[in-house]
């Protein structure tokens, strides 16, 4: 009998890179379709709670679903107005700002100049070279190209919303066929806990936007500072991207805050009070709203962002946590990838349970005396 075929693990290797090129290629040349369908997808497991609630009322399922996409959108349009509304203000005063920004462009100039021995002429020849570089990528025709696909998608989102929660049965029917009988248990476990942890992150995760949006505003107010209400809701918008977002959302108020302000002081204390905001956001308000729920790594949560930005851009960075927090739950559930989900999480083993490293490099080092 003849003895079965084993492929050489070079060959394994081999297969596994180019299927994971394969995949990671496919994601990117098809983000203009798949972006939308994943943030559909995960505003559909958002709100399927109140879909269930307004059908356990007796409301026709069209209807419920109807409703539950509408308050999304009226959601959505509310913050969009706050947000243009607080821009039209920065808008009317942009010459002014200009201005200004100009006159601390010469002084930081003049600066560099003197501390480093370097000729103004070569300093303003540096940054007309880096503007002008700057200009030629802002190619008209791709952004014009851009703004049409942004409005396809806002307006093809909530048609993707709707569909994906009336043909939710259908789906995941679909996934339960996609399995052996003894799988389904651990296939129902893992779209369970999927939908949890979704829903918790995004609640939560909600819920801190709004907390630290106030904290910004109020920070920024007391200090005096331009445009305080518009630069609280970017910043917490952008505190949703781990790490990364916290790091531009200090950088633009100081930046504000050193072309509005005459004394260098305001940036510096723009600067406290912003580290002191992500200090009571780190250590009380995501332990206890968001709970935690999303168990990754640092090293392995920075290193995604920086994929998804790199793959999808703002909205993969945005969609990289969550993403991976289902991933993280699959991984959990298939005993062959176990070690990978123990990588992607956060415990960190005591030195006690790498007492085998110890053990063999003790053993080895009496084999080499010997």
């Amino acid at each position: 009998m003849d003895s079965p075929f084993k492929i050489p693990f070079y060959a394994k290797l081999a297969l596994i890179f180019i299927g994971i090129f394969a995949f990671i290629y496919t994601l990117y040349i098809g983000q203009r379709i798949i972006v939308p369908i994943v943030y559909a997808t995960i505003l559909a497991i958002l709100l399927n709670p109140l879909v269930n609630y307004l059908v356990r009322k007796k409301v026709n399922k069209i209807i419920s679903i109807s409703i539950a996409v509408l308050l999304t959108i009226f959601a959505v349009l509310g913050v969009l107005y706050i947000v243009s509304s607080q821009i039209s203000m920065l808008s009317d005063t942009y010459p002014a700002l200009k201005l200004k920004f100009n006159v601390s462009s010469t002084q930081i100039i003049q600066w560099v100049s003197q501390k480093f021995n370097i000729r103004i002429s070569k300093l303003n020849e540096w940054i007309s070279l880096t503007q002008t570089q700057a200009i030629s990528n802002l190619i008209v025709g791709e952004k014009l190209t851009e703004a049409g696909q942004m409005l396809l998608t806002g307006v093809l989102l909530p048609v993707y919303l709707f569909m994906i929660l009336y043909y939710k049965p259908l789906l995941l029917e679909f996934t339960r066929k996609l399995f052996r009988l003894e799988h389904h248990a651990a296939v129902a476990e893992v779209l369970t806990n999927s939908k949890k942890i979704i829903q918790s992150y995004l609640v939560g995760l909600f819920f801190e936007m709004i907390i630290i949006a106030i904290l910004n505003s109020a920070g920024l107010l007391l200090l005096g500072i331009d445009y305080a209400i518009i630069l609280g809701i970017i910043g917490a918008i952008l505190n949703i991207i781990p790490y990364v977002g916290g790091i531009i959302a200090i950088a633009l108020p100081m930046s504000i805050a050193f072309v509005t302000k005459d004394s260098v002081t305001y940036p510096i204390l723009v600067f406290c009070v912003y580290i002191f905001i992500q200090f009571i956001d780190n250590h009380y308000i995501i332990p206890r709203i968001v709970a935690s729920r999303v168990k990754i790594n640092a090293l392995v949560s920075i290193i995604v962002v920086l994929i998804g930005g790199a793959l999808w851009g703002i909205p993969g960075m945005f969609l990289s946590i969550p993403l991976l927090a289902i991933l993280k739950v699959i991984f959990d559930h298939i005993e062959s990838l176990k070690p990978w989900g123990f990588l992607l999480g956060n415990i960190v083993p005591s030195a006690s349970k790498l007492s085998f490293i110890k053990q063999k490099n003790k053993t080895l080092s009496e084999i080499k005396q010997s």
